[in-house]
């Protein structure tokens, strides 16, 4: 009796369990024609108008956290003083948004009215000159690629221990965008340069007068008198309504809302190139004029204070650039430099711009250490950290292109270390 009723308890429960798994595929089956019922009708975006166009295009509302990052970095010792990074990882090719483009000022960002503004050439010149913007806007131009640097980027990863920040905390004092302007030396031919001239001072028009001197060979050379950015006229905050273009120098030199160029024989020695942006030697000298900035490659993808969802395919991804000339090559490890692989350029690489590499793979769920390392045409090669770290003082922050360490956890997490 005991076994009957034991019997009718597990065939119960037997029936009871079918019919729960019977309502189970039924709720299964209903969700499954629900889903196939929406595939069929289309979301709910596609049954109403969409909103009009706009006199100016803006991202998704859903890209807003895709912003640059503001901190000064710097001592505040005047209003508007400080930067803001590039979000390097959240942003793909080569070219960086007009709106994305990191910022650096002294003295915040005047609000310049075009029809009064003036550029003066003068100095060591057989005519000064004068130009409106509107005089400016009528000469024949020309439309490169180039990079801008600070040449602080990447001054955290010069502090004793690696700071646990992300890939545009860290790095996105960069950006590379298209500029079109007038080739300086069209200016300079026009006013007529004394033979003894060797040198030339470029001035701001924000609150701090912003100035530095650069070499005559520069400004005859490739430098360039921006006006536009990306096909757009510069924006303020990148020295609308124009900029000097220095390609490959430390960023500061593309002196921003430019008024005023002085032709001269020597250096002007000014505070921005005296008391900073000279690189701190070991025997407590400090070199000045270090103009030409560092081959260096960043990998963005993935990149620190992120975590990779699961083992299995990914595509290695970052930026390769070089003050001197052409990115040639990239080279990829995922052991901390014990092996190095060849990763794939993006289209051809230009001079003093930026260039996409690319590297396949698969992730096996082990600890892996990420590092790039890129070389140039001129045959520079990305130092490692342990090159680079003697040459300089442990209190230089500037003009750091050493090799880049992104750890990889077994749970995905990525982290800054140094290696």
């Amino acid at each position: 009796m005991d076994d009957i009723k034991h019997d009718t308890r597990g065939r119960r429960q037997f029936l009871a369990g079918g019919a729960k798994a019977a309502g189970a595929i039924a709720a299964g089956s209903m969700a499954a024609m629900q889903n196939a019922s929406a595939q069929v009708n289309g979301p709910e975006w596609m049954h109403q108008p969409g909103s009009l166009s706009k006199g100016y295009g803006q991202p998704s509302e859903f890209e807003e956290k895709v912003q640059r990052a503001w901190g000064t970095g710097y001592p505040t010792v005047s209003p508007g003083t400080g930067a803001s990074r590039t979000p390097l990882q959240s942003i793909n090719g080569s070219i960086t948004p007009s709106g994305l483009h990191f910022e650096r000022h002294h003295n915040g960002v005047p609000k310049i009215d075009p029809d009064k503004h003036e550029l003066t050439l003068h100095g060591m010149v057989n005519q000064p000159l004068v130009f409106s913007v509107k005089d400016l806007l009528r000469y024949p131009m020309v439309s490169r690629v180039h990079f801008i640097e600070c040449a602080g980027n990447s001054g955290a990863n010069t502090l004793p221990a690696a700071p646990q920040q992300n890939v545009q905390a860290i790095h996105g004092l960069f950006s590379n965008t298209e500029w079109t302007g007038i080739p300086l030396s069209i200016l300079l031919e026009e006013a007529g340069v004394d033979p003894q001239a060797s040198w030339l001072l470029a001035e701001g028009g924000d609150a701090a007068a912003m100035s530095r001197s650069f070499p005559l060979a520069k400004g005859l050379g490739d430098a360039m008198l921006a006006l536009y950015q990306n096909g757009e006229r510069i924006r303020p905050e990148q020295g609308y309504p124009m900029r000097l273009l220095l390609p490959g120098y430390q960023g500061n030199m593309s002196v921003k809302w430019l008024r005023r160029l002085k032709v001269t024989n020597e250096p002007t020695h000014t505070k921005d190139e005296t008391s900073k942006y000279t690189n701190l030697l070991p025997d407590g000298k400090a070199h000045q004029f270090p103009f030409v900035l560092g081959v260096k490659s960043i990998i963005t993808h993935p990149s620190g204070a992120t975590k990779m969802p699961g083992r299995g395919f990914y595509e290695i991804s970052g930026l390769a650039w070089s003050g001197a000339g052409r990115i040639v090559k990239v080279e990829v490890s995922t052991d901390g430099g014990a092996s190095w692989r060849e990763a794939k350029l993006d289209g051809q690489p230009q001079s003093k711009a930026a260039v996409r590499f690319r590297f396949p793979w698969d992730w096996t769920g082990s600890p892996a250490l990420l590092q790039s390392r890129a070389t140039d045409d001129e045959g520079r090669v990305q130092p490692s950290r342990a090159a680079w770290t003697p040459t300089y003082s442990a209190a230089n922050r500037f003009h750091n292109n050493m090799i880049q360490t992104w750890a990889v956890a077994a749970d995905g997490g990525v982290n800054n270390v140094y290696a």
